[in-house]
């Protein structure tokens, strides 16, 4: 039986451009411009400095902060500088800039013998390893793997509900051995809950191969999904393939679920039986603005333009660049921004799909409220935050938002909520460091 969630839309899939594309490797970049912040909590602080000389898989970034993820080079080369770089979101962020030694070859991770870890050891070489989830959110996976209770479920995220995406898509395909290793050692970490792969219905060569490949699999299945959006969202995920409901304010770990994505796992496995700590990952170039439309591995602290330029550049009728899925992704106004961790895609987008036009005022039509996912009022949110009112926005859910873009989709007066609901976020978190301040 195919499950869902409530509410919601359906979305044109535009999955064709690179949903049978292998995954290839993308050529050496000349540089690396490495953020010193790319998940969410404390940023590193710099343990390098111009001039250094770094090694393939060196740790040129840390925090002792418990919510962090330490950051690495995955290729040799010099330190440039250590300066502010704006990043795909368009902030400037401190960043480890690296002119990389051209006459290298790919680095290799030789595989250890892991079976009789204990926990803590498998915790402390994903944390050693600076693993994040890497749908986009970037939530440091050490942290989620030590939750404060009991956790009966463990749910893999391989919806890939964004339109466009197929990077997950060809992780299943191209790596189900190592995702369902990764999956059990995500599992034991957690005390050995059930583990349930969530898949939608328009990848059905991925179903096959990892029903195949579960069958000998005591306490791991496969449930498949309805294609709509944004299916892949952790409640929206765990409602749909459990009935769990998780109330607002909390987390998945409150009902008892983790949720992790596919590369996630993948990146888990890599971290424990190899050492490997995530340097690179694949990503979707995708869009009828690309000639090679594909699935391609690149080094964390790639440039766009690198990845652009290396497979044969845009089309001249190119109107917009998006990192990240159309509905949840930044606009780029910059081909130099690095890729980081949580970057699952490359879009060139052209006037056929996309259309670059002003917003209206809201004309009360209530389309963003019958189809949030959240059950939230996105109308009010929107209007405060455009307002700078956002603690009104506040008490009408925005902290509760998850910035799926659902209310932009269906919006006839095309408002840019989700920029909104960000700039009441930005507010509230300098209100927090403010009183933080004032406290000490």
């Amino acid at each position: 039986m195919v499950k869902t969630f409530e509410r919601g839309v359906f979305l044109p899939h535009y999955k064709k451009f690179s949903e049978d594309k292998p995954i290839t490797r993308l050529p050496l970049p000349r540089e690396l411009v490495i953020p010193l912040r790319q998940h969410t909590g404390a940023p590193c602080r710099p343990l390098v400095a111009a001039g250094d000389k770094v090694e393939a898989g060196q740790k040129i970034g840390a925090s002792d902060a418990f919510v962090s993820a330490a950051v690495h080079t995955g290729l040799s080369g010099v330190v440039r500088e250590v300066a502010k770089r704006p990043n795909i979101a368009g902030e400037m962020v401190d960043c480890v800039i690296i002119d990389v030694d051209q006459g290298q070859e790919f680095p290799t991770w030789p595989a250890e013998d892991y079976a009789g870890l204990p926990v803590d050891e498998i915790k402390a070489r994903i944390r050693e390893a600076g693993i994040v989830g890497m749908g986009g959110a970037a939530f440091p996976t050490h942290v989620k793997l030590s939750p404060p209770r009991e956790i009966d479920l463990v749910v893999i995220n391989g919806c890939e509900c964004e339109p466009f995406l197929t990077c997950d898509h060809r992780l299943m395909l191209e790596r189900a051995d190592d995702l369902i290793e990764g999956s059990r050692l995500i599992s034991k970490v957690l005390g050995g809950p059930k583990v349930i792969f969530g898949v939608e219905t328009n990848k059905p060569d991925a179903i096959a191969v990892l029903e195949q490949k579960l069958v000998k699999e005591k306490d791991m299945e496969l449930v498949q999904l309805d294609v709509k959006y944004p299916q892949g969202a952790e409640k929206q995920l765990i409602y749909a393939v459990s009935g769990r409901k998780v109330p607002p304010g909390k987390l998945p770990f409150d009902v008892g679920v983790v949720v992790q994505n596919v590369a996630t796992a993948i990146a888990v496995l890599e971290a424990v039986r190899n050492r490997k700590p995530l340097v690179d990952r694949v990503l979707t170039l995708t869009g009828p603005g690309t000639p090679n439309p594909g699935n391609y591995q690149f080094f964390i602290g790639t440039t766009i333009s690198h990845v652009i330029e290396s497979t044969g550049g845009l089309q001249d009728d190119v109107v917009k660049v998006v990192v990240g899925g159309p509905m949840t992704g930044w606009a780029q106004l910059d081909l130099q921004a690095p890729l980081t961790k949580g970057a699952g895609g490359i879009l060139a987008l052209t006037g056929e799909v996309t259309q670059v036009t002003d917003y209206m005022a809201c004309v009360r039509c209530g389309k963003c409220v019958d189809h949030c996912p959240m059950f939230l009022y996105p109308n009010y949110i929107g209007v405060y935050g455009e307002l700078g009112r956002y603690q009104q926005a506040e008490q009408w859910g925005a902290m509760d938002c998850f910035e799926c873009g659902v209310c932009v989709y269906v919006c006839p007066s095309r408002r840019p909520i989700v920029s909104f609901v960000r700039r009441t976020k930005k507010a509230a978190a300098e209100r927090h460091r403010a009183a933080t301040r004032q406290a000490l």
